[in-house]
């Protein structure tokens, strides 16, 4: 059979067997194995342990519990409170500051834990009642907790770019590198939304302003400063040459943990319960993903799907930002269905050679694939940050979220459009700190 029309076999019979409702690693081991199965025959499943096993046997993959600790740690604490009233205080006077600080405490929050899930949740309990309560539209208030959620994936430290690096055997470090402008756009662009938003809304918060004395401001900044303190050792430690990334991981799992002790007086076994609990259910999660996403990669490499799929995409005689625009749409497609591990793992070790092939940037690519990853976070079916969402706030409809964050979906898009035009907001960081990559 043509590989390419058994690739297309291969692709539906993947979708239909995910939306079963199977598990997503389960689901890719399934399909794997039947096909490995009726075309190499039974014996080529002698393959499959080794090969899972042996995708599982890098030392990069022991930053992805770490990491997901951090988040666990402090989501645990009333860190993202803090962060929150300590913006909320400076901001008050900003038209739609509220939401500005909401942002703001997601972006900071989303340095330290790397989760989109664990941001919404930490921010939101604390910022949708406030901002409802002082007349924020309810469309306004989660749709912006939403989608200020979504910069977890995107600013390092991100559980997702160590995905992609060890799936694309990238640099995770310059990937850190290459998410830090493109995630300060993110939050200038959301930022600058919420203040029209704000403003053409009309809301009584603009006209009635919480006023607090400097005191009440210079009181709160010494709550924010243990963040930032981690966020600049996990920095200094990564690029200042002491500490490989997964070395890195265990130092920032170190110091949220201690913050959570010594300044959250984080003493409670059950609490410590919950933290280890949720981070080895995650990270097992991940890993299992990950081990089985190499035995799907294996299939379509053993059946020359793969290798059919890239030299067709090669001899097509197309503009490279054409072929840029139908590998974003078929990632904006896929990302509404599918967590973003699970497209990342199945998705960049295919488009890579071909992005590359096109005069395309690997980092700046992890970038752009990393925001339609954000987007479908916040859209339907799946939209896990919307759910994480309604869970918070329980009377605020669905649809009402998924109409707040739908703006936000416009300057994700808008920032992609951006970065076609000027990569170096992606590329420049990491050719400064590293030097270019090789």
């Amino acid at each position: 059979m043509d590989p390419l029309m058994l690739g297309l076999i291969v692709a539906v019979v993947t979708i239909l067997v995910l939306f079963s409702g199977i598990s997503v690693a389960t689901g890719l081991l399934v399909v794997a194995a039947g096909f490995l199965v009726i075309f190499d025959g039974v014996r080529s499943l002698e393959l499959m342990p080794e090969i899972f096993f042996g995708k599982l046997d890098n030392f990069a993959l022991l930053s992805i519990p770490m990491f997901i600790i951090m988040g666990a740690s402090i989501s645990s604490t009333r860190a993202g409170a803090d962060l929150y009233e300590a913006l909320d205080r400076w901001l008050t006077r900003v038209p739609g500051g509220l939401v500005i600080s909401n942002l703001g405490a997601c972006a900071l929050f989303a340095a330290m834990s790397g989760s989109s899930p664990a941001t919404c949740a930490a921010i939101g309990k604390m910022g949708i009642p406030e901002m409802r309560k002082r007349g924020y539209p309810d469309g306004v208030a989660a749709g912006s907790i939403a989608a200020g959620g979504t910069l977890g994936i995107l600013i390092p430290p991100s559980v997702t770019m160590i995905v992609y690096g060890i799936a694309t055997e990238t640099s995770i470090g310059r990937l850190f590198l290459a998410g830090v402008f493109p995630g300060l756009l993110l939050v200038a662009l959301f930022m600058a939304w919420s203040l029209y938003g704000t403003w053409r809304s009309g809301s009584a918060a603009i006209l009635k302003p919480r006023d607090f004395t400097l005191r009440e401001k210079i009181e709160i900044l010494p709550w924010v400063l243990p963040f930032l303190l981690i966020i600049l050792g996990v920095l200094v430690a990564m690029y200042g040459g002491y500490a490989t990334p997964s070395e890195t991981a265990a130092v920032g799992a170190l110091l949220c943990l201690a913050v959570a002790v010594v300044i959250y007086r984080l003493f409670n076994p059950k609490a410590w319960w919950a933290v280890l609990r949720d981070s080895t259910r995650e990270s097992v999660m991940i890993l299992f993903i990950i081990a089985a996403a190499g035995v799907f990669s294996y299939m379509l490499s053993s059946l020359f799907i793969t290798q059919s799929i890239a030299e067709w995409i090669g001899t097509l005689e197309v503009n490279r930002w054409v072929l840029m625009i139908f590998i974003n749409l078929f990632l904006l497609i896929a990302g509404f269905f599918l967590p973003p591990v699970a497209v990342i793992l199945m998705s960049a070790p295919i488009l890579l050679p071909i992005v590359t092939a096109a005069g395309f940037d690997p980092y700046w690519f992890a970038v752009v694939l990393t925001i339609n990853m954000e987007i479908g976070l916040i859209s339907p079916p799946v939209g896990l940050n919307l759910y994480v969402i309604n869970g918070i706030a329980p009377d605020i409809s669905l649809r009402t979220i998924l109409v707040g964050s739908l703006p936000y979906v416009f300057c994700m898009v808008a920032s992609i459009v951006i970065l076609c035009l000027f990569p170096e907001i992606a590329t420049w960081l990491p050719e400064l700190v590293l030097g270019p990559a090789i």
